[in-house]
């Protein structure tokens, strides 16, 4: 029997499509668009099995789409700016951009062997200035229509590298690389006001609805709308204030006021600032609580500590009630005023801060059932509905009622306003880096800051940037910064900061459109490809970088670039692909690449010592459970690794990558393979004449076919691939066993193997096309339309079966013609008027006499 050469007939086939520029598209408006869009990798140096699964997922949708009729754009890039090529110019003494850039030729020659219907002339790298040029023309317009602006922030600052750092990269209050303790500074950063668009971004959630629902979930709280009220708590004799002196806090819990026990300031309070000044324990304890972690994870983590000011404000709802005011770790002073009233027996945050101090803790809502008499708050807060308790003129409402009745009082008494208030914040893009985009403005110490005008963009980054000195290497480059004011031509200097990498990737589904244009995009491009239809990325991205396209879509829209809202139409989040641990009896751990079997199959290094296995994980780097994909294409083929991709679980979840599996794919490849080019010579010519009747196996055939073109599409549809795997194999088995030669059994086996090659065309396009012109086919497969099904074939034939007991009818049920017999059984035994007639008696026997009739004795 022939074998398959996968890696000769994948050669082939690639440098066909390629040859005849298969997937380069431009706008026809006589056909309906699609745009399929896979998130656009990092150009890490290798494509890694995440990849793989994503990419497959794209190009079956975007095959799919084309052999539907649709006009696809299927386009590729890369997102190119970032950190890990500082680090690779600091570790290898290579400039980041030489690093960036021979990655991207090897990574594009890996996803190349993929097979990828990729309209490759529009690609894209975010590092390039002729795309960066546009971005910062867009940052000079978002300036112009008050989308931008620049404030001092609190960020993390290694004193040792001279940068600001990430939360994910202070660890136990140490820089990550220096391992230096972090500091709180306040630096100006820019910022972009993402929430200028906040309402939009979080009502259009609903129209959503191609999106899965854990990611508008996500969105929605990120976001955060809250309804509440800002509340003023007056000092009492506060030394060094004034009479009018007070603490502003935002609440969404307004309703529990009778429940304050305490005050509490974030360390970065102006109050905070003010009585550090005289306070030597209180500056100790802020210093301490800047080497914590600034994200509400690090924070939510934490020990919540505090430290007692002396000072004390009056309730604002009772003079006669006095609060102490703490400076508190866990307040936050971006969110809300940066000052809180403390409700233990309602925030668990809160009653673990309370019981730590010895603070008062007084329930003010009482939950369903419970009796006000003598419920308490133990060790758990209480954060349920239910009615007010303990709170005078709130006693016996409903929370939202006490909500809407206190923010009344509130506001009659001068001491609160109803309010609406947004987790979200705006969106500081400033980063003290040299890979990534400089930020187009001048200092100038006349004139002030400076736009850099239109035509001297773009501002390019040098290429001779040393990484000697810490810090950013703008700062110190010998000539870079230094420049002249556009308005008074004195001497200036430029901004040194660049963007935050997520800035490239805000828009780059819109470049896509038109990447060669002059300007950012062009018009009549974007109106036609925008939205992409099908967005395909992990649910890791579901908050940051969709929220911030969203924000960027409506900015460009404000600023006449396009004329749309939401830039993804359709969003899918596929599962991550995991493989088991290996480690060694010292605990290292083993790449699975490394080891070897025993006469048992169980993993053995290389030497035969035994191997720990552990559970299936995500294949990490650090773990070492990576398969290299480039092993796996070179061994067994890029279509045997895309089949089993898609077939061994909803795309949606987690995969196990296991050798057992791609094996079972790579025999099924071959199986393909035999059945249909060893069986060509008996088959009738292409467009032969349909035969006047075709008997029992043939018509059974052809329904076997037609049915599996509906389900198969449907699977798609549905992106249920693992599904549309299941109906071909079974097409495939029922093809294995058509032996008949009689002519319209030959016919019928014919369009059946036709119909296979199309169906798999998405997801193992090179062996398609191979076995397409072995089936007589002088044209590319690529270029077919999608088989339909006959309505006629696939309609399910039924049948009435009379039911009887000891010969009398009881009931019928109708059935699929030649349903399986336990299937019958079933249904009959149901039908109510055979269980009256059955009663207590024994069923002696059940005769199903096939599509006609069933006897039962009792």
């Amino acid at each position: 029997m022939s074998r398959y050469n996968a890696k000769e007939t994948e050669t082939k086939w690639q440098g066909v499509w390629n040859d005849a520029a298969c997937f380069a598209v431009t706008e026809d408006r006589s056909k309906p668009k699609y745009y399929v869009l896979e998130m656009f990798p990092y150009p890490s140096g290798r494509i890694h099995m995440g990849h793989v699964r994503n990419y497959t997922i794209g190009d079956v949708i975007a095959r799919y789409k084309r052999a539907r009729g649709f006009n696809v754009l299927h386009p590729m890039g890369w997102d190119a700016f970032g950190l890990p090529a500082e680090n690779a110019a600091i570790e290898k003494k290579v400039p980041p951009g030489d690093w960036t850039y021979e990655n991207i030729a090897i990574m594009r020659d890996q996803l190349k062997t993929m097979g990828l219907s990729l309209d490759w002339s529009r690609e894209i790298a975010t590092c390039h200035p002729g795309y960066y040029r546009h971005e910062q023309k867009m940052f000079l317009d978002f300036l112009k229509a008050g989308l931008v602006y620049r404030k001092e922030s609190w960020v993390n600052w290694d004193p040792v590298d001279h940068t600001v750092l990430a939360n994910e990269q202070v660890i136990d209050g140490r820089g990550w690389r220096s391992n230096a303790l972090v500091e709180k500074r306040k630096l100006p950063q820019w910022v972009f006001k993402i929430t200028e668009f906040a309402d939009e971004l979080l009502d259009d959630l609903s129209t959503l609805d191609r999106w899965p629902e854990k990611v508008r979930v996500m969105q929605h709280n990120w976001i955060g709308r809250s309804e509440g009220a800002h509340v003023r708590f007056p000092f009492v004799n506060a030394p060094g204030y004034s009479d009018t002196a007070e603490i502003e806090v935002f609440t969404t819990r307004p309703d529990t006021l009778f429940g304050a026990s305490f005050c509490a300031l974030s360390p970065n309070h102006p109050l905070t600032t003010g009585l550090c000044e005289n306070d030597e324990q209180a500056a100790a304890f802020v210093a301490e609580c800047n080497r914590m972690g600034t994200s509400e994870e690090a924070i939510e983590k934490a020990e919540k500590l505090g430290y007692d000011t002396g000072l004390r404000v009056r309730h604002p709802l009772d003079p006669d009630i006095e609060l102490p005011v703490f400076i508190a770790n866990f307040v936050l002073m971006e969110y809300g005023t940066g000052a809180i009233f403390g409700c233990p027996g309602h925030d668990q945050r809160d009653l673990d801060f309370a019981r730590k101090y010895g603070l008062t803790v007084v329930p003010v809502v009482l939950p369903p059932q419970a009796d006000a008499a003598d419920f308490e708050i133990g060790n758990e807060a209480y954060v349920g509905d239910g009615r007010i308790i303990n709170s005078r003129f709130l006693n016996d409402l409903t929370v939202d009622d006490a909500k809407r009745r206190v923010i009344e009082e509130l506001e009659s008494l001068q001491a609160g306003t109803g309010t609406i208030q947004y987790r979200l914040r705006d969106w500081g893009v400033s980063r003290q880096r040299y890979w990534g985009c400089p930020i187009p403005v001048i200092h100038c110490g006349d004139c002030g800051i400076v736009p850099v005008p239109e035509s001297d963009l773009p501002v390019q980054l040098p290429d001779d940037v040393s990484f000697d000195k810490p810090g950013n290497p703008l700062d110190h480059h010998a000539t870079w910064k230094h420049t002249t004011c556009p308005a008074c031509g004195k001497e200036a200097q430029r901004e040194t900061d660049t963007f935050d990498t997520f800035t490239e990737s805000s828009w780059y589904f819109a470049r896509f459109c038109s990447p060669r244009a002059e300007n950012a995009m062009d018009k009549d491009a974007v109106d036609y490809w925008l939205p992409v239809d099908q967005y395909i990325g992990g649910v890791e991205h579901a908050v940051l970088h969709l929220l911030y396209s969203r924000f960027f879509t409506r900015a460009l829209k404000r600023c006449g670039y396009l004329n749309l809202d939401e830039p993804f139409s359709g969003l899918f989040t596929q599962g991550m692909v995991c493989h088991e641990t290996y480690q060694d009896e010292s605990g290292e751990w083993l790449p699975p690449a490394d080891l070897q079997r025993d006469g048992g199959g169980n993993p053995i290094t290389s030497s035969g010592k035994p191997v720990t296995v552990g559970r299936s994980i995500k294949m990490s780097k650090s773990k070492k459970n990576t398969i290299d994909p480039a092993e796996i294409i070179g061994t067994y083929g890029a279509d045997t690794a895309r089949w089993f991709m898609l077939s061994d679980s909803p795309p949606e979840r987690d995969m196990e990558w296991t050798e057992a599996g791609v094996e079972g794919a790579w025999r099924f490849v071959q199986r393909l393979w035999r059945l249909i080019s060893e069986d060509t010579e008996k088959l009738p010519a292409i467009g032969g004449p349909v035969p006047t009747a075709f008997g029992d196996k043939a018509s059974d055939l052809r329904r076997t076919t037609h049915k599996t073109i509906a389900d198969v599409t449907d699977a798609i549809e549905q992106f249920r691939f693992n599904r549309a795997v299941a109906k071909l194999y079974e097409l495939t088995n029922s093809l294995t066993s058509a032996r008949s030669e009689e002519p319209d059994a030959l016919w019928a086996k014919r369009e059946a193997f036709e119909v296979l090659v199309r169906l798999f065309g998405p997801m193992m396009p090179h062996l398609a096309e191979e076995l397409w012109q072995r089936l007589g086919h002088k044209g590319l497969l690529v270029d077919e339309a999608w088989p339909l099904a006959d309505d006629t074939l696939t309609a399910e034939e039924t049948v009435t079966l009379p039911i009887q007991v000891n010969g009398k009818l009881r009931a019928t049920i109708d059935i699929v013609v030649d349903e399986a017999d336990d299937s019958v059984r079933e249904a009959a035994l149901q039908q109510p008027g055979v269980q009256r007639a059955i009663g207590e008696k024994q069923v002696r026997k059940l005769i199903i006499v096939k599509n006609r009739v069933v006897n039962i004795v009792v």
